[in-house]
Order: C-alpha cells, then sequence, then structure tokens
C-alpha cells in the first residue's frame, strides 16, 4: 500500500514538473503585430532569463495564404509541436503569396528583438523551396545580422551574392526535383565561386535520386539545429562548422515520432491584435 502511494506521489510531481514546463514555454499566433508585415508565429522558450538564439523558418509556396494555421502543417513549429526540444525562439512568418522580401522579415526581427530576451548574434535563417529562396536572399541581404544559414531545395534572386560569401551556409538539393530543379541551387553556388574565397564558408550538398518533399524531413533532424548554433556573430572569422551527414538514407529516418498533439496545455496560444 506504502509502496502505491509513494508511486502515486512521484507520477503526480513528474505530472506537475512537466505542466509547468509546457505552461512556461508558448506558441503564439501574432496577426498585424507589426504593421503592414507578415503575420508570423513565435514561439518561446521555457527560460528566458538568459539571451536566446533566434531561428526564423520560412515555409514554401504549398504554406502561403492568409490561414496562419498551414505554417504548422511542416518545419521548425510543427518540429516543436511533435516534441522536438529547440531551446531558442523560433519566427515562422506566413508569406500571403509571393516571393519572400528580405526587408519586411527584418522588420519582424526588430520586433521579435525588440520585446523577447533574444541574443543578436545568434539568430538564424533556414526555409525550403521558396522558403530556401528566402533563406538565400535574406542571408545575401543581411550578412551582418544573419549567423548561419540553411537552404533546402531552392535558389536565389539577387544580382550580387558576395554578402552571401559572408554567412556560414549549408545548400543541400536533390537531383530528382522536379519542383525546383537543382540547377537553381546551382546558380547560386556558381555565383558565390566568382567571389575571392566564395565557397569558404559553404557546405553544398548535391544528393544523387532526391526528389523535393523528402528534404523537409531535415527540419527534424536535431543535427540541423546544433549544426546552426555553433555559428555566431562573435566569431570574428565566420568559420563554418564540420557537416553531418546527410543522404537518402538518413533522411528516411530523420522525421522525430515524437506525440503529434496540438493541443499541449501551455503550448497553444493566440494574439489576434489587428
Amino acid at each position: 500500500m506504502r509502496r502505491n502511494t509513494a508511486i502515486a506521489i512521484f507520477m503526480t510531481l513528474l505530472c506537475m514538473a512537466w505542466c509547468c514546463t509546457l505552461h512556461a514555454q508558448s506558441l503564439v499566433a501574432h496577426k498585424g503585430k507589426v504593421k503592414e508585415e507578415y503575420n508570423f508565429w513565435l514561439y518561446s522558450p521555457a527560460n528566458e532569463e538568459k539571451p536566446k538564439p533566434l531561428v526564423i523558418f520560412l515555409h514554401g509556396a504549398s504554406l502561403c495564404g492568409t490561414n496562419i494555421d498551414k505554417v504548422r502543417r511542416y518545419g521548425t513549429i510543427d518540429a516543436v509541436e511533435k516534441g522536438r526540444e529547440i531551446d531558442a525562439y523560433i519566427l515562422a512568418p506566413q508569406n500571403p503569396g509571393g516571393a519572400w522580401k528580405p526587408s519586411r522579415i527584418m522588420n519582424i526581427v526588430e520586433w521579435v528583438k525588440q520585446n523577447n530576451n533574444v541574443d543578436s548574434t545568434r539568430i538564424y535563417v533556414l526555409g525550403m523551396s521558396l522558403g530556401g529562396y528566402g533563406t538565400i536572399d535574406l542571408a545575401a541581404t543581411h550578412p551582418k545580422e544573419i549567423a548561419a544559414a540553411m537552404a533546402f531545395c531552392g535558389g536565389g534572386t539577387q544580382a550580387d551574392y558576395s554578402g552571401l560569401t559572408e554567412v556560414p551556409l549549408w545548400i543541400v538539393h536533390g537531383t530528382a526535383d522536379k519542383a525546383v530543379s537543382v540547377k537553381c541551387s546551382d546558380a547560386v553556388v556558381n555565383e558565390m565561386k566568382k567571389v575571392k574565397d566564395g565557397t569558404k564558408r559553404l557546405h553544398y550538398d548535391r544528393l544523387k535520386g532526391v526528389n523535393h518533399s523528402l528534404l523537409a524531413r531535415i527540419f527534424y533532424m536535431v543535427e540541423c539545429y546544433e549544426w546552426l548554433f555553433k555559428h555566431s556573430l562573435r566569431d570574428k572569422e565566420r568559420k563554418i562548422s564540420p557537416k553531418y551527414e546527410i543522404s537518402k538514407k538518413t533522411l528516411t529516418k530523420a522525421v522525430y515520432k515524437g506525440t503529434t498533439s496540438r493541443k499541449k496545455p501551455g503550448l497553444i496560444k493566440a494574439d489576434k491584435t489587428n
């Protein structure tokens, strides 16, 4: 009897601790918060006493629109909701349509920095497809503010890639991609090569036989965020960290199989400020 009581008390305390952790986190949808800019999700980590990194997730064309819940279908926000623990702020804007605009993204970043305990030397961006284009364009136009970037199955629209060469960058593209040709990433890399030492901060994985959608699994790999977090603007030389293995085999095992519930206590909140 005493043993059962002890177990019950232990389980109760464990549950209370788990609930407290969830309540300390938050995922808030901001609509109209930054005037004339994208609506966005903002995830805040459990402990905000010390400055934390900021991860910017840029979605692909399939999530464009005005229904902000679409941004939770895949990517960094979905990874957190499935149980992946990322000790950082996560900014996930929604693009209503068309190309991502770096200036609009950075206006939201400034709001996040002003209202949260963000480590400004550790701001990262990653995205795929249309978001891969957005990642390249953002890093190229704001190299002094982006500590590292990862672009999957995308490309770029910039006329000048000299700024991009300053940023530790990892590009991944599959040769079997029928949605966005691998030639789009090839073109970015070729432009970077025109700059002296232009690819010394670049990893480029050109994955044979890999299609478009498979690369979405990288968002669920803990190594993805560990790699980003190894970079900081405090590193004056901005050396690129060694990469981990990304292959067709590792990608097929990459999805984090945590809870799929979207009703975690204290995790989801809605801010409908207009």
